[in-house]
């Protein structure tokens, strides 16, 4: 600051030094023989001076300190936001576990009850065949009931990992029916196993 103000006195004293050797035809505010522009040339650099220190002592320490506070704020959200978002993803994963574990699940009671199913067909005799035929019929609405079973697991997994992301990312609670819908539109749109 004191070497702004050094800089401030002796540029003012350069000028003045200049005095009329700097004067031309129509620059008036060149004529330091003038005192009226000798007294503009004084009270401007008091001024500039007075509201220097008044701004940098004041005003420049509270904007500094707002944008600090926004900047601190703007890194804080952001390393939220990127929390969250690892979250999500840790979340997406497991979603996809328990989806893998369903199927497998699924798939081994399917492959059980087929075995079943065959082993049993393996040793009975012609005359049991029409009961066979009824036991794999049964073996078979099972079986769909086993699979609609695990979907619908997946499904509620889904929904609840679907609430849970919803209401860490914006903090607040998602529509069941929305999420609900928006679970079964997904389940729909992917192809059949």
């Amino acid at each position: 600051m004191s070497r702004m103000i050094r800089i401030a006195v002796l540029g003012s004293a350069a000028t003045v030094a200049a005095g009329e050797s700097a004067f031309a035809a129509g620059m008036p505010q060149l004529a330091f023989g003038n005192p009226l522009t000798l007294g503009q040339l004084f009270w401007g650099a008091v001024i500039f001076l007075v509201l220097y220190l008044a701004l940098s002592r004041s005003a420049l320490p509270l904007v500094g300190a707002v944008l600090d506070e926004r900047r601190a704020r703007i890194d804080g959200d952001l390393d939220a936001a990127k929390s969250a978002r690892n979250e999500a993803d840790r979340a997406i994963i497991e979603l996809r576990r328990a989806r893998r574990d369903a199927a497998a699940e699924a798939a081994s009671m399917v492959d059980k009850v087929v075995s079943e199913a065959r082993a049993q067909a393996a040793s009975r005799t012609a005359e049991m065949n029409a009961r066979l035929e009824a036991d794999i019929a049964r073996a078979e609405i099972a079986v769909t009931e086993a699979r609609e079973a695990a979907m619908g697991s997946i499904r509620a997994v889904a929904g609840g990992t679907t609430q849970l992301l919803v209401a860490r990312l914006i903090g607040q609670e998602a529509d069941e029916a929305l999420v609900g819908a928006k679970v079964d539109a997904a389940l729909a749109a992917r192809p059949a196993a």
